[in-house]
């Protein structure tokens, strides 16, 4: 979220002009470049990124980087979005859920999974206040006082480690000052919307200071079952969050952060809407109505997480130490109608639609616990080389249930049938990284990390026999490294280019059935990249331009493959994923009333394994016809089987694009501001296969901020909208029984009113 009055990114004075020209940043330059400066009058901030572990210019740092922060983030998240916002909102960044406002999943240049299963693996790694969160549970937590968003596209394997070759999305609170300050902001919308969030930040002595930041997000219900039995109002929420940090700093040389958080979210389950995409094509069915959620079944969501972490400094003579330590824990239920209507073929009424079989079922992560431990050396004086070297540990155990419910019998009791599975994983890791300053045009980059992980699963059913339990163990190992430099062509314009490597563990689901008795493996994969692109201050620090181009390849890549006919997925191995592209960041000023930002990206990726097929989808085996969906590709082997060599990755568009446009100008004693922002994104394949009803339609997405601020912008009230358009279409789907849909947020407006203090 915005910070509180005052706090802007650090500009383009002659200190930043030497922060910048010094070659890594060293401690004490570090704290010098996040210091508060404005910007020169009619000048961009510079922007300063800890991409690298160390803060340094945007410019500088040789790797496709887009941040987002003040305003931009209030504006994206004054309706109560959940993280999903993010969406598009950078290059080649795409963000879903299955879940709702849980379970995120993120993808950058083509590259995420769509594997609904909570012991899903991601290869976008999201690391939040230097503590990676390794869970698809711990990736959702609202975004509120946060200084700064970086998307880092590209494999991240040196410094940020496994299982993000495809790139990390880094969040960085603000953190508590040695000064007391604040806000508060309150806001109202339509379904019944109510949301707070506010930060307090003071000092209390000369060498402790405490900052305390909450949010609350509610919503009433906007859908509802007419029905007699099953839920009947969907889509309210009360979800909030809260964050504390105790800075202690006794002097210059040692500083202590300890930072405690927790989430407690109560909602709906995703609505999964049988029979909506009308056969043949990826429309929506005549006489759609988003209000009306006709089901037998009952719908819950509940999400508990909690955590600490302990960021430990030394500042030594030509050396700075680090020590940082995580602990997360969450606690997890979701249980939907996933047949995603009432009654079927054989218990009659049945509807919407064909509705071949009852599914109503809960995943639950009643235990789960990860630390992490790293500790980090770098050196902090002025010269040609620069270094950084560390070790990691991770430690996550986890258990995961999935249970089933009979939604014919009074009350839809649970059934007797159920699955379970427990992971215990680590990983360690060592790594080191080297820059150096060739000449005041070059300077080059490098470093490599190895990677040691240890995952024991076990997996059992419980039915009228038991099967299991089933052991899986896995270990693997992994050397990364990449390759970099930045050449200055001008004083005001850097080429870079880089060559690095991603790895991604191994993955273990245990999501057992009576027709498939055995866990599912993926091996690691292993990603080569490379990119070149130039970044530019342009028209004297008025506009700002980053491009760049990629090309990487995915051996042994790790994809999911829908069952076909059960609510299952399928690990599986590709032997080779292509991915190629370029990406666009714009930012201008101008005029002294109007302000834009424009970025792009255009991603082609392809399957490249001439054998590889996966089961197409169920509906048409489970209905005899009557919702099957219409597969494009050519089959496979087997009967019910589609072969996917040369398809693009799922849910990857080639096209995405964002716009801002901002105008302000001064009204009485304050300031009149208008800003609206866009995003687009071409269609994509929402599974492996191709087929008609499952190719997500194109999506343009709109909103407006109207705000006026006064008494030195300390007082600020606005209007806004979120999805302008009201396009409502199909996001996502289930493949397995029906023609059964997801949809987007429909439109959302309210007011906000905000103090700085």
């Amino acid at each position: 979220m915005k910070k509180p009055h005052g706090r802007h990114l650090a500009s383009p004075t002659l200190l930043c002009l030497a922060i910048a020209a010094a070659f890594p940043l060293h401690a004490a330059a570090q704290e010098a470049a996040q210091a508060e400066a404005k910007a020169a009058p009619g000048q961009l901030e510079t922007v300063i990124v800890t991409a690298q572990r160390r803060a340094e210019n945007i410019k500088d740092v040789p790797m496709s980087i887009t941040t987002l922060k003040g305003e931009k983030l209030d504006t994206l998240v004054a309706g109560g979005q959940d993280i999903r916002f993010l969406s598009s909102r950078a290059p080649s960044l795409s963000v879903e859920s299955d879940y709702g406002r849980s379970f995120p999943r993120f993808y950058i240049r083509g590259q995420g999974n769509t594997d609904f299963d909570l012991n899903a693996s991601q290869p976008v790694g999201l690391v939040v206040d230097d503590i990676v969160q390794e869970s698809p549970m711990l990736k959702g937590f609202p975004v509120f006082d946060v200084d700064q968003v970086e998307v880092l596209r590209g494999p991240q394997g040196t410094l940020f480690g496994r299982n993000s070759p495809a790139g990390v999305i880094k969040f960085d609170s603000v953190k508590p000052q040695f000064k007391t300050e604040g806000y508060a902001t309150v806001g109202v919308g339509n379904y019944g919307a109510k949301n707070a969030e506010g930060a307090y930040n003071v000092p209390l002595s000369d060498t402790v200071a405490l900052r305390v930041s909450l949010q609350s997000q509610n919503r009433d219900d906007r859908v509802h079952n007419a029905r007699p039995t099953g839920t009947h109002d969907f889509e309210g929420y009360k979800d909030n969050a809260g964050r504390i940090q105790l800075l202690v700093q006794p002097n210059k040389q040692f500083s202590a952060l300890f930072n405690l958080h927790a989430r407690d979210l109560d909602n709906n389950a995703t609505l999964f809407r049988a029979n909506i995409i009308k056969k043949g094509t990826n429309e929506l069915v005549d006489g759609f109505d988003y209000g009306s959620y006709p089901t037998d079944g009952i719908n819950k969501q509940t999400l508990k997480t909690k955590g600490g972490s302990m960021r430990l400094r030394w500042n030594l003579d030509g050396l700075t130490l680090h020590s940082i330590t995580g602990y997360e824990k969450a606690e997890f239920y979701s249980r939907a109608d996933v047949d995603g209507g009432y009654g079927a073929v054989y218990a009659q009424p049945m509807g919407p639609g064909f509705i071949p079989f009852v599914v109503e079922t809960a995943d639950l992560l009643p235990n789960h616990k990860q630390i992490t431990q790293e500790f980090r050396a770098e050196s902090n004086i002025a010269g040609p080389l620069q270094w950084i070297g560390g070790l990691f540990y991770f430690k996550e155990d986890i258990q995961i249930d999935s249970i089933s419910f009979d939604s014919l019998a009074p009350g839809n009791p649970q059934s007797p049938f159920y699955a379970t599975q427990t992971q215990n994983a680590k990983s360690w890791a060592a790594f080191g990284s080297l820059n150096y300053t060739v000449s005041e045009q070059l300077k080059l980059r490098g470093g490599v990390r190895y990677t040691k992980d240890t995952k024991d699963f076990s997996a059992k059913r419980v039915e009228a026999t038991t099967a299991g339990p089933f052991l899986v163990n896995k270990d693997s190992n992994n050397v990364s490294w990449d390759a970099s430099g930045t050449y200055a062509l001008a004083a005001d314009t850097n080429l870079f280019a880089r060559v690095a490597t991603g790895y991604r563990a191994p993955s273990i689901q245990g999501r057992l059935n009576g027709l498939a008795d055995r866990p599912s493996v993926a091996n690691a994969e292993k990603a080569l990249s490379y990119e070149a692109g130039v970044k530019q201050d342009l028209f004297d620090k008025r506009a700002r331009l980053s491009a760049s181009v990629y090309q990487y390849r995915v051996k042994d890549k790790q994809l999911t493959a829908g069952s076909g006919v059960i609510n299952m997925n399928q690990l599986i191995n590709a032997d080779k994923v292509t991915g190629q592209g370029a990406e666009l960041d714009f930012q201008a000023i101008l005029s002294d009333s109007l302000r834009m930002t424009l970025g792009g990206s255009y991603n082609e990726t392809e399957i490249k394994d001439s054998k590889l097929f996966v089961q197409q989808c169920g509906n048409f085996a489970n209905t005899g016809g009557v919702a099957g969906c219409t597969v494009t590709n050519a089959a496979g082997p087997f009967p019910g089987t589609v072969l996917i060599n040369g398809n693009p990755l799922p849910r990857a568009p080639k096209w995405q694009g964002n716009f801002t446009l901002r105008y302000s100008v001064p009204l009485a004693n304050g300031e009149f501001y208008a800003l609206t922002d866009w995003a687009y994104r071409s269609t994509y394949n929402m599974f492996l296969y191709e087929a008609k009803e499952y190719k997500a339609k194109s999506m343009l997405e709109g909103g407006l901020r109207v705000g006026y601020k006064w008494a030195d912008s300390k007082y600020e009230v606005a209007a806004f909208a979120r999805n302008l358009t009201d396009r409502v279409q199909v996001v996502g789907a289930i493949d397995f029984d029906n023609l059964t849909g997801i949809l987007n947020e429909p439109r959302t407006i309210g007011a906000q009113f905000k103090i700085n203090f």
